[in-house]
């Protein structure tokens, strides 16, 4: 899987521009499902048929982004941040526009770091005035990390880890499963950075009698971090509540149970900031019961994610215990 997730970390994608990568996400699954679609708002929705109940996965295929919203007159670029990033990350990263177009990040003479905000910051594509820089930029023009895939042995270092490990578990398990014993639903979803957004969208036309995200969460295991019981290697989560759910218990004991019975590690996650795909899913039409399985991620919507590798193979083992036995 480690070739899989380096070819999915390195394409573009971020929230709203996510064609390229659904487009060799498509192309991957086509032979291993029933059925395939994209709908209007983007989601890649793809069915593999089963006698049991309907089940919902997702997986949300965009990532962190930087949007053009003024070139001065000297060819530098202004931006806002489309999803969570932290401007004290940013200086000095090279960026790279959906045409090729790279630069390097930027920042104004600041008295002081309590002082650094998008504001002070640009980007920098070696454009000698404003003319030159929009023969390559323009405004509303979305920049992504450029950061390559380093493997480390057990670990794995790469931007967009969140959530392209996810999708990356997903399409492993169609490649596993052959005879699933529910109705199956696989959703790589698109906008999941600015509000789980194609998450809710999905899921209403989908009407699934369950909901489980795949997405990354934090750790706890790193110097002086704040306290959190996830750690890397330790295997995939089942979570118990986030900002946007408090999972439904009996798929938190789905989840235990498959965990168990197949003797896979597993850890209990509480995040107490931030949310997935599952918060939009839960709330769609009557309510769905929802679930969150989750790997452990250090330095998250930073360009230098890490997961250990061990849990993802982990997360696709447990993911087939869970479904290849009827939901009632």
């Amino acid at each position: 899987m480690k070739e899989l997730i380096r070819e999915l970390t390195e394409i573009y994608g971020p929230s709203g521009r996510e064609e390229v990568i659904r487009n060799v996400i498509q192309e991957k699954i086509k032979p291993l499902v029933d059925e395939i679609e994209v709908d209007s708002l983007g989601n890649l929705i793809a069915r593999k048929k089963g006698p049991g109940k309907k089940i919902m996965l997702a997986a949300h295929m965009d990532e962190l982004g930087l949007m053009v919203t003024f070139v001065d007159k000297n060819g530098f670029l202004r931006f806002s941040n489309v999803g969570g990033i932290t401007p004290h990350i940013l200086l000095g990263e090279r960026v790279v526009f959906a045409n090729g177009t790279a630069g390097t990040i930027g920042c104004e003479k600041i008295d002081s770091w309590k002082d650094l905000n998008f504001q002070k910051l640009y980007i920098d594509i070696g454009a000698s005035d404003e003319k030159e820089a929009k023969e390559k930029v323009n405004i509303g023009d979305v920049a992504v990390y450029q950061r390559g895939f380093q493997d480390l042995g057990k670990r794995i270092i790469s931007k967009a880890l969140d959530d392209r490990v996810g999708c990356a578990l997903l399409i492993q398990v169609l490649k596993e499963i052959e005879s699933p014993a529910n109705d199956l639903y696989f959703v790589f979803t698109v906008q999941e950075e600015v509000g789980v957004r194609g998450a809710r969208t999905s899921a209403y036309r989908i009407k699934p009698d369950y909901g489980l995200a795949v997405d990354v969460t934090r750790t706890g295991d790193t110097p002086e971090s704040e306290t959190m019981a996830v750690s890397l290697g330790k295997g995939p989560t089942v979570k118990v509540k986030d900002t946007l759910i408090i999972v439904h218990p009996k798929i938190k004991k789905i989840m235990e149970e498959a965990a168990e019975k197949a003797g896979i590690p597993y850890q209990l996650e509480i995040l107490e900031r931030g949310g997935t795909d599952s918060g939009a899913i839960h709330l769609s039409r009557e309510g769905v019961p929802s679930g969150v399985m989750s790997i452990p991620c250090r330095y998250i919507h930073t360009p230098s994610e890490m997961v250990d590798y061990d849990d993802v193979v982990n997360g696709v083992k447990l993911l087939k215990s869970i479904l290849e036995k009827p939901l009632e």
